[in-house]
């Protein structure tokens, strides 16, 4: 089989770039040794919003049992039907997995389903159900993705689980312990205590979501407590104890034991280099990640990668991005890749989004910066929802008043996020986002009003 372009992995970034290819008038063939979507749709963002959603249903329908501020009492305590909650995520999943098959057919992609070794920059085997099957190419993209990072104390297995493990139960835990306070441990712990698991998080540093600003986790911190979910922060874990519960203990601390029927390792991920034939590349390489230009393209002729392969940050939007270019630059565009604007979310409870440079991130670029922080007490549409946790914060040069960043913490602000990296995209000035009539009342005055704040003049706090 002879192809212009072929892709290894069907994941976010290999199937976005083969579709666009093929929109092209590309000759593409892609490689998949799983189901078509890769982590992101199979066991990743798409099950674990589900689940989430479900949990979100399941803790609403409680309130509403123990009694709402307007009045509303529902008649007993709900029940779940965990295994046909599962069933419902499963179904969503393979409706989107069918979806992708039918647009890789429809812009006449050839896909070919077994595991791939490559041998040199031009020539890859692929072991099907039916034999080898050797593919020459052109161009060649790697798009291999990540995979869960195990502990050495916690091998992953039985009880100790990854991700994809949590996303697969059978039934809610009683006692579930989370290894990693970051945004995989916390969704999915926060998911399982709203629908009645006794959670225990436990991070090594000094707080959770140490990637994020403290002034963003700080609401997300008060919703775990409003859970009931017990945080260990400077806190390390050791291990299995002979019974099976997690051994846990800070630096010169005591040991102590966390009984649990389930153990969640998310402690981040690493590339998925290993297995395909990588080391036969001559390529330059970044750590564990391999390293690529601006346009996507390695230390090796006509060889690409995009994604989780080439490191930070990890996200299937950033991954897709790559891949839609790639694939017109081999087409004969001119394209480069600038990440001004990936938005990053926390699908907590409250939610966090950021996008572009955080104040201590814009201070230590050199910048003088003005800030505008209004919270959602002061914004009507989260009053009429009961649900004033959280605020929009921007941040924006002193001269010229350019954006810089633009973050936000409270109740569904990820459907902000694409108007947040409109924002920083088209180089937007506060007198723009103040000057940008927004619809009343919505929670995305907030972002009107936060400019307006910056720059001195704000009407409603």
């Amino acid at each position: 089989m002879t192809a212009r372009l072929l892709v290894l992995g069907g994941g976010p970034g290999g199937y976005t770039a083969a579709i666009r290819a093929g929109q092209l008038g590309c000759d593409t063939v892609m490689v998949e040794q799983g189901r078509l979507g890769g982590t992101c749709l199979n066991i990743g963002c798409i099950p674990s919003k589900a689940l989430i959603h479900v949990a979100g249903a399941f803790a609403q329908a409680a309130a509403q049992a123990r009694g709402t501020a307007f009045g509303l009492r529902a008649a007993g305590a709900p029940s779940l039907d965990f295994a046909r909650a599962v069933e419902w995520k499963d179904g969503i999943v393979d409706r989107l997995n069918a979806g992708v098959a039918a647009l890789l057919k429809r812009s006449g992609v050839r896909t070919v389903h077994g595991r791939a070794e490559i041998l040199d920059g031009k020539t890859c085997r692929v072991e099907t159900d039916t034999g080898p099957q050797t593919i020459r190419t052109e161009h060649l993209l790697l798009a291999t993705g990540s995979e869960p990072l195990e502990l050495a104390a916690l091998p992953i297995g039985g009880r100790v689980m990854s991700s994809t493990g949590a996303l697969s139960l059978p039934e809610v835990p009683a006692h579930l312990a989370v290894v990693g306070a970051g945004y995989i441990g916390l969704e999915l712990g926060m998911a399982f205590a709203a629908l009645g698991a006794n959670v225990v998080v436990v991070e090594t540093a000094e707080r959770i979501l140490p990637g994020w600003d403290a002034e963003l986790t700080r609401p997300v911190l008060r919703g775990m407590e409003r859970l009931g979910i017990e945080v260990l922060t400077g806190t390390e874990a050791r291990g299995l104890a002979a019974d099976g519960a997690l051994l846990v203990g800070s630096p010169g601390g005591a040991e102590r034991a966390i009984p649990a029927e389930a153990i969640l390792v998310a402690v981040g991920r690493r590339p998925c280099t290993r297995g395909f034939g990588l080391e036969r590349l001559d390529l330059a390489m970044n750590g564990l990640c391999i390293r690529i230009d601006e346009r996507c393209a390695t230390s090796m002729r006509n060889v690409w990668a995009v994604g989780d392969l080439t490191g930070e940050p990890m996200l299937a939007h950033r991954a897709m991005a790559q891949g839609e270019m790639v694939a017109e630059i081999i087409a004969g565009e001119r394209r480069a890749f600038d990440k001004v604007a990936i938005p990053a979310i926390c699908f907590t409870n409250p939610e966090i989004v950021a996008v572009g440079l955080s104040p201590i991130e814009a201070r230590q670029a050199g910048h003088e910066v003005r800030l505008g922080h209004v919270p959602f007490s002061a914004n009507g549409r989260a009053l009429t929802e009961d649900d004033e946790e959280g605020f929009v914060r921007v941040v924006a040069r002193a001269d010229n008043h350019l954006v810089l960043g633009i973050q936000a913490v409270g109740r569904g602000v990820s459907e902000l996020a694409a108007g947040f990296g409109l924002a920083l995209e088209m180089g937007a000035r506060l007198e723009d986002l103040a000057g940008t009539i927004h619809a009343h009342p919505t929670r995305g005055e907030a972002l009107q009003e936060a400019a307006r704040k910056a720059l001195g003049h704000a009407l409603h706090i």
